[in-house]
Order: structure tokens, then sequence, then C-alpha cells
């Protein structure tokens, strides 16, 4: 017998999709997901194998939550909470440290003068690169959870990082299309000043050329026209939010 978990069978939904352009339900492409174990289970190469699909029995809806869960199935996306120093350079320090990976979700939000507990999604090459990773954060002094395989971590806390802080004072809330291409957040990072606090930072990959960035930053009134001038330094595209009702009513 060869079980599956949900997140496999999103897995497999996707490839039958980016195969066929056809889309499955969960139950239908439970045939593919189990296969898929199958071959890990047992390192099969070299075979003609085959499953049988069938059901579409799927909404538009739905497949919202298949998308966002199907690299986690896959293997190639795992959820971390770490905890940096809420200290100038700490996040810039924690880019570094996961070089070259592509960074696919980011939450976070001011909450104290001692330590800050991020929320992010990283590209992986695969299930055993998460102790690598966990390993190389932990090595730079960067405490963290691998919550890959937590279902209330995947389904509710993620969507429910943030929450008001009185702690800032002057907090512009800025959104931004990052080019998705490795660098572009370190070059943000590395052109912002060092006493400009970031207060919030939220990113999820949505599969396009550019990535959707919300940002705050704790900027003193006194360097406004200095920070105009670093917005547009960037040459990416951006919004002031500050005004925005929703970050009135439930983040500022």
């Amino acid at each position: 017998i060869i079980t599956v978990n949900t997140d496999m069978l999103r897995g497999a939904i996707k490839d039958i999709f980016d195969d066929t352009r056809s889309i499955t339900e969960p139950a239908g492409a439970l045939a593919l997901a189990g296969l898929k174990a199958y071959v890990a289970k047992n390192n099969i190469q070299g075979q003609n194998l085959v499953a049988v699909t069938s059901g579409a029995n799927m909404n538009f809806h739905r497949l919202r939550h298949v998308s966002e869960r199907s690299e986690l199935g896959e293997g190639n996306e795992g959820i971390f909470a770490v905890t940096i120093p809420e200290e100038k350079g700490s996040f810039l320090k924690f880019i570094n440290v996961l070089g070259s990976r592509n960074i696919t979700e980011f939450n976070y939000r001011y909450g104290n003068d001692n330590n800050a507990h991020i929320f992010v999604g990283l590209q992986t090459a695969g299930a055993q690169d998460l102790a690598v990773i966990s390993k190389q954060l932990a090595d730079a002094g960067l405490p963290n959870v691998d919550l890959t395989n937590d279902e209330i971590a995947k389904i509710h806390i993620r969507y429910m990082v943030g929450g008001r802080t009185e702690k800032v004072s002057s907090e512009r809330l800025v959104s931004f299309e990052f080019p998705e291409r490795p660098g572009a957040l370190s070059r943000f990072l590395n052109h912002m000043r060092a006493e400009w606090n970031i207060t919030l930072f939220h990113y999820r990959n949505h599969g396009a050329d550019y990535g959707r960035i919300l940002v705050g930053i704790d900027v003193p009134e006194s360097d406004n026209e200095a920070f105009t001038d670093f917005l547009e330094s960037l040459g990416y595209v951006y919004k002031e939010e500050t005004d925005n009702p929703a970050y009135k009513l439930f983040l500022a």
C-alpha cells in the first residue's frame, strides 16, 4: 500500500496540468501521486509506468489552494520560522545567508526591540535540502524551526503574521513590483539607509515575472525627501500606500 498526503496530491495535479493542460480533481490525481511516491521509495529508473487519472470535480476557487501548496508537495519549497535580532543589518545578514536561494514568501511585522520572528518560504532542492537550510541558518546565529510539514502553519498562520504595533512613530507603507531575479531584494536593502528600520515586510511569489512586495519603513519626517530619492533610484515600480484604509484598520 502506498500512501500520500494532500500536498503530494496537489503536486500531482500540477504535474498533470504542466504536461497535458488537463485539470483533474484530487482523487483523480491520486494514482499519479502514488506512482511518484512508489518510484521515489524504490528508486525506480528506466521503466515505463502508467497511472490512470480521471475526474474533473474541481472548481476555479479550489485551484488557488492547489497552486499555493503544489510546490510543497513537489518538495520544491520549504517553510521556516526564523528568529533574527531586532538590530540594524540583521535583515540583510539573513538574506546573505540564503545566498542565491529564491524566496517564495516572506512575512514580518515589527514587534519589540529585541527579536523579530519571520515566516519565510524558500525554494529548495528537495526534502533533503531542508536540513541543510536549517543548519546554515543556525550556524549563522539565526534560530529556526522547519514548518514545512506543519499543517496549522500552512493553512492558517502564514496568513495571520502581522498586526498592529505602538513602537513605530513614522511608518511609511510602500508597495513594490520587484523583478523575479536573484539579487532584487539585496539591491533594495543595500540602497536603503541603515538608519531606516524595516517594520513590515510581506512577499509571495505568484509565478509572474515580477513579485509584489509590501514594505513598511520607519522614516523620520526630516528624511522624507531623501526617502523619495531612494524610491526613485531603485528603478522598481512602486506606490505609496500609507493612507490605504485596510492598512489603517489592521496594521497601522
